[in-house]
């Protein structure tokens, strides 16, 4: 898989980190690279590309402000020289941040992360290679389905609660939108706050489901799932 990509930064010898990076991988091409973002953002809007690298700090219009004009987005990794970047990027999805001088190292583990999440699209389905993606913490996260214990719902956000780390992913999402995601086979919702991954459940009893941690709630609403289960 090539990934067609661009780089913006107002500081040349920042581009030229980048693109001696960009190098070092075979599957990206690098198209074009600017100094200024208003030449970047002209050429955005007549070309298609798969990956944006591009600074947040740029003195005619910001990384954030370019990329958020975008009515086709691209996969954007955003680098920055200031450890604590804008919040305004999160809405933006992006896939990572890089924290200025960027080593081959930390580069190397964005670039795998877009192209291992171009595949993930390209597919469309969680099943086919076992993971979820979601944004958290200002850049995206894959999530092995098999680690998910259960998921919390908090009004417009979620808690993913994984076997693997004591601490819950947090996401911007539904209930309802990432169960779609997830096999429905493997996971099932058990409560208007609560879905859980069915072969991580130990018991049912008293209108509770027992995982290895805790014990949740099932629904009035959901009690057909207790049937389901037990069969």
């Amino acid at each position: 898989m090539e990934l067609k990509c661009i780089a913006i930064d107002d500081e040349p010898l920042a581009l030229e980190v980048i693109k001696k990076h960009i190098a070092d991988f075979p599957q990206l091409k690098l198209l074009h690279t600017f100094e200024d973002a208003i030449s970047a953002a002209e050429y955005l809007r007549n070309n298609t590309i798969d990956l944006l690298f591009i600074d947040i700090d740029m003195p005619d219009i910001t990384g954030i402000e370019l990329v958020r004009s975008l009515k086709e987005k691209p996969m954007v990794i955003f680098t920055t020289a200031h450890k604590n970047f804008a919040y305004e990027g999160f809405e933006l999805e992006a896939l990572d941040y890089l924290l200025k001088p960027i080593d081959l190292k930390r580069f190397s583990a964005g670039v795998n992360k877009a192209i291992d999440y171009a595949k993930y699209k390209a597919t469309g389905q969680s099943e086919m290679d076992g993971s979820l993606y979601v944004h958290s913490e200002y850049r995206m996260i894959k999530i092995e389905l098999k680690e998910i214990e259960y998921i919390e719902s908090m009004q417009d956000y979620i808690k993913i609660y994984l076997s693997n780390i004591e601490k819950p992913v947090l996401t911007l999402m539904s209930l309802k939108g990432v169960l779609e995601k997830l096999p429905q086979a493997e996971f099932a919702r058990i409560h208007r706050s609560y879905a859980v991954a069915i072969k991580k459940i130990k018991s049912i009893h008293n209108h509770k489901a027992k995982l290895k941690t805790i014990e949740l709630p099932i629904g009035n609403n959901y009690s057909d799932f207790i049937q389901s289960w037990s069969k």
